[in-house]
């Protein structure tokens, strides 16, 4: 192959060292030049900046050469206890020649060799593996697994080509937007695993608050995605970015204005659980929290979320009927209320007061007008009798004001159905709005945490303009997202990694790269029609 300067994972430089003593004399070579540096820079009045930015360049070129003497001495300790046939998982492989590959690591690429094991079998379909790799949980990526779990941890946080971009600023070479985007789907083929055996924090407290609510996704219609994956035709090189722009902008299909009201995101729901305990005061009365506050969400229906935290609940040490405090708080989604009323059916369900609250300014408006002060005053009364937990006296007062408005004239209708949509809405969850009892016991009235969860970990990276995702691949990044909140992105990497390395030490391909997502998760139970 011809030499080049600066090797890339498609492109390869000269071979690296093929014995320990070569990779050892490049080690001391690079230190050196990293001394001499030092001493020519300083005499020569180099400034600061530029002294550091050479050095950085030599720090990478230092780092590839250790890297090399790494993978050298694994190679020969790998060589040292390898017979001529291996037994692994019942196949059986012979040694062949070595071979080279690139590797993407922190400090650049390294071209390094290691033996192969070629499977003995008659069939067509063999696959060997390269112990060494194996052994120090290299896979097919050909990318350091520390630098392709950094850059996915930064793609649940900016869009990747920004990660890419990102990671750019601080590694010599960052892998491409297509690799990252592969490898968020690689990892998020983990995340259900990892959830369902995390185990419990220690410590925690005596109440379990559970907040469940739900954001819509911007979604890729059929349309847009017959034109995303259809055939790509051959087009001229345009003069320059804005010709190009023209020429995209003169292929479009003119679109019929939306009327309004009209949605153009196509938003599909996904489902955001945050839970946590709270501690009682050892000397008083309150609650201290929260404790230990866990996050998880998913785009499957909605009976997927509640089950998820029915098995959380009961792994923190709150199992089905127990006698310990549950609170679950949700806006008074109905398919929610459903599905908490048969898995938590011992839990204190409470609705948002802020969305009670809402209704209550709808409602107003309805009453009095718009902005007044007898508006204002006729919320504030209906609050104060919120707050006291005398939800059905608000009841009485909507049946009262819906008796005052005629039943016809202008603008009555509307004024009519929003009081009966209100009056029914408050009615129907007036068991769930006992916000005096709620107080006294220092229990929680909103959803603050899940509605910041939601605003943090999906409306900040998943709904920015002209992001259309498809569910299963927003999946795997929301997960992701939730596993780095909870702070166990470090654990998840290790439990990805070992599960990984072990299928291939077994002789088994494996690649962290994924270009098709996993299936969303299916719910426990089927639901009712």
């Amino acid at each position: 192959m011809p030499r080049i300067s600066e090797p890339s994972l498609v492109r390869n430089g000269a071979d690296g060292p093929h014995s320990e003593r070569a990779a050892r004399a490049e080690v001391l070579v690079r230190a050196r030049a990293l001394i001499t540096l030092a001493s020519a820079q300083a005499d020569a009045g180099t400034t600061f900046i530029d002294f550091e930015k050479k050095l950085v360049a030599e720090v990478f070129a230092l780092g590839r050469a250790v890297v090399a003497l790494f993978l050298v001495a694994g190679e020969r300790r790998v060589l040292d206890s390898l017979a001529e046939r291996v037994v692994r998982g019942g196949r059986t492989f012979r040694r062949a020649p070595a071979q080279s590959r690139n590797l993407l690591t922190w400090f650049g690429v390294v071209r390094y060799r290691r033996t192969y094991l070629r499977e003995v079998s008659t069939s067509d379909e063999t696959h060997g593996f390269h112990p060494l790799d194996a052994k120090l949980g290299l896979f097919s990526d050909r990318l350091s697994p520390n630098l392709l779990s950094v850059a996915v941890r930064l793609a649940t946080r900016a869009s990747f080509s920004e990660a890419r971009e990102l990671l750019a600023w601080f590694v010599p070479c960052a892998p491409s937007t297509e690799v990252v985007e592969s490898a968020v789907l690689g990892y998020g083929r983990y995340t259900q695993q990892w959830f369902e055996t995390a185990p419990a924090p220690d410590d925690d407290g005596e109440v379990l608050v559970i907040q469940i609510d739900g954001k819509g996704v911007p979604t890729a219609t059929d349309e847009e995605l017959r034109r995303r994956r259809g055939k790509r035709r051959h087009r001229n090189k345009a003069p320059s970015p804005r010709h190009r722009g023209r020429r995209a902008r003169q292929r479009w299909t003119k679109k019929p204005r939306r009327n309004k009201g009209d949605k153009a995101k196509n938003a599909k729901m996904g489902t955001m659980v945050v839970m946590y305990t709270l501690k009682k005061q050892p000397h008083g009365t309150l609650l201290l929290g929260p404790v230990h506050k866990r996050y998880y969400a998913s785009f499957a229906p909605k009976r997927h979320a509640v089950e998820v935290a029915r098995r959380e609940a009961t792994k923190r040490g709150f199992p089905p009927g127990t006698k310990r405090t549950i609170q679950v708080v949700t806006d008074g989604d109905n398919d929610l209320s459903r599905y908490i009323a048969e898995l938590f059916p011992d839990a204190i369900h409470t609705i948002d007061v802020m969305h009670v609250v809402e209704k209550l300014w709808d409602a107003g408006s309805s009453v009095h007008r718009e902005g007044s002060a007898e508006c204002r005053a006729w919320v504030e009364a209906q609050k104060d009798a919120l707050y006291a937990g005398k939800a059905q006296k608000i009841v009485a007062e909507l049946d009262r004001q819906l008796l005052r408005i005629p039943r016809t004239g202008p603008g009555n209708k509307f004024r009519r159905e929003k009081l009966a949509e209100i009056r029914g809405y408050i009615f129907k969850r007036r068991d769930c709005m006992s916000y005096d009892e709620l107080r006294e016991r220092d229990l929680e009235l909103g959803t603050g945490p899940v509605e910041g969860a939601i605003k943090n970990l999906m409306y900040k990276r998943m709904d920015h303009g002209g992001m259309r995702w498809i569910k299963e691949r927003a999946e795997a990044l929301l997960q992701l997202r939730c596993i780095d909140a909870n702070g166990d992105w470090e654990a998840f990497v290790k439990h990805v990694h070992d599960k990984t390395r072990a299928s291939a030490r077994k002789g088994e391909r494996v690649r962290l790269q994924q270009r098709q997502p996993c299936p969303l998760p299916a719910v426990t139970v089927a639901e009712a029609a």
